[in-house]
């Protein structure tokens, strides 16, 4: 089944358009990947904001992931993050309460790279580490697909909103998402 959004048309998930660790998790959970889909894309057009305007793309559509790190008593404590696109995350007043720590901040892209095994501009909730709690908006839940990075530049997954809820470690999150 072919999944069209915007201009976009997508094919059931192909593990060569997905980073390994997003393939292994995808096969790990064959509720979830019955509905990914995947679409091979421009690296060029990675980033949110192009990918939207080349694809006539609702903002509502794209979730973006964004990885957070707190620290309590040395330990770090890192968090993914998804959020409708047209929002910021929280970072400093519901994830860094969530996450209990005092303070917290985006991680640095080499470490979200080298702790995720994923590309810059295309990591994704599906395959971080199992020990990271994954803490998705409301508003992405509620959305019948959602556009997500496959964990590379060069392609999108799709997959249905409410299924982020069954990643393990997902907690959802009313407010996550500010406009």
């Amino acid at each position: 089944m072919t999944v069209r959004l915007g201009s976009l048309e997508l094919e059931p998930a192909q593990d060569e358009l997905l980073a390994p660790p997003v393939a292994a998790a995808l096969a790990a959970l064959p509720t979830v990947a019955a509905h990914a889909h995947t679409v091979a894309i421009d690296p060029e057009l990675a980033e949110t904001a192009a990918l939207t305007e080349q694809f006539d793309l609702d903002a509502d559509m794209s979730a973006n992931c964004v990885i957070v790190l707190g620290k309590r008593g040395g330990e770090l404590r890192p968090a993914a993050c998804v959020i409708l696109s047209s929002t910021r995350a929280d970072v400093n007043g519901l994830v860094r309460r969530t996450i209990d720590t005092r303070k917290c901040s985006f991680a640095p892209q080499d470490w979200a790279v080298g702790e995720t095994g994923m590309e810059h501009g295309g990591i994704t909730p599906v395959g971080v580490p199992e020990s990271w709690p994954i803490l998705v908006d409301q508003a992405v839940i509620e959305q019948p697909w959602v556009l997500l990075g496959s964990g590379l530049r060069r392609s999108k997954l799709a997959l249905p909103g409410a299924s982020l809820a069954e990643l393990p470690g997902a907690q959802v999150l009313g407010g996550l998402g500010l406009h």
